[in-house]
């Protein structure tokens, strides 16, 4: 089913989302134990989730499955962002995995969605892209050491494509986005929680100020695929995928200011790109 053409206040409204995303991240990737991390975003997830459902019950059956395969390729995409953490600088690795997905949501939004890009929204989505590679490689060409994390950060861009296109499809069968926003979070949410109890008892971890960074983190994440789930109830799939992208600027922001990463001129001029390809989606 074909969408009407994204309007000023959704493609706000997702930016912020991005920029709410950007900073979760950035709580996950500064906390010293990223599987705790992880753990905790998982349990404001299963809280969140629940609290929506007790509110609006389940979305209709037609979204459940795909409710479930979302919940699995979520889970895939926490490991694999976890490792991309692990291997590689924030502020490369955020923008590599976050650059992958939109090109490969236009296609298999065309495949499978059947959703016609205009030549100018199109556009858009190939300077968007090319704004978020270069982004990534501002730096210069990767080196041998990077290729691990790239590779992990690649693999959860592929793994974002797929959620995004699968939440794309099942939301619009669920009647409410809310509704199949938190059937998500609480199939998803209680899986890297389980994982890190069995690993360390939970009692070690759910005190003190890391775990209130880690649920803050997790409310943060919730808030801002919400506001994603609803957006593509809205606009086509492409469109909402682009536009959250716009979260790899304020990563670079925080890259620099949080992580002490560089921001130099090829990063700005990665940024007007990743600006321009906004304007002209939205147009």
């Amino acid at each position: 089913m074909a969408h009407s053409q994204i309007t000023v206040p959704i493609a706000v409204i997702v930016v912020g989302s991005g920029a709410l995303h950007a900073t979760w991240n950035a709580i996950a990737k500064h906390l010293d134990d990223r599987l705790i991390a992880f753990a905790l975003i998982g349990i404001a997830s299963t809280l969140g989730g629940g609290a929506v459902l007790a509110l609006t019950g389940l979305p209709y059956r037609a979204s459940i499955g795909f409710a479930v395969a979302s919940a699995a390729i979520h889970v895939g995409y926490e490991l694999a962002l976890m490792n991309s953490f692990r291997l590689g600088a924030f502020n490369q690795v955020y923008p590599i995995a976050r650059g992958t997905s939109p090109l490969v949501v236009a296609i298999g939004a065309y495949v499978l969605a059947g959703e016609r890009l205009g030549v100018v929204p199109l556009a858009g989505v190939a300077i968007l892209g090319a704004g978020l590679v270069s982004l990534a490689l501002s730096s210069g060409r990767l080196t041998g050491s990077e290729l691990p994390a790239a590779a992990a950060a690649v693999l959860t861009g592929l793994a974002i494509a797929g959620y995004t296109i699968v939440d794309g499809l099942g939301v619009r069968r669920s009647h409410d986005p809310y509704a199949y926003a938190g059937l998500l979070f609480v199939l998803m949410g209680p899986v890297l929680p389980a994982v890190a109890a069995f690993r360390r008892p939970a009692i070690s971890w759910l005190t003190g100020r890391r775990a209130a960074r880690g649920l803050l983190a997790g409310l943060l994440s919730l808030v801002a695929y919400g506001i994603v789930l609803w957006a593509q109830t809205r606009a086509p799939l492409a469109e909402v995928a682009a536009i959250r992208e716009t979260s790899v600027v304020f990563a670079a922001v925080i890259g620099w200011r949080l992580f002490a990463e560089s921001f130099g001129v090829r990063r700005m001029a990665a940024a007007s790109l990743v600006a321009a390809g906004i304007v002209l989606i939205s147009a």
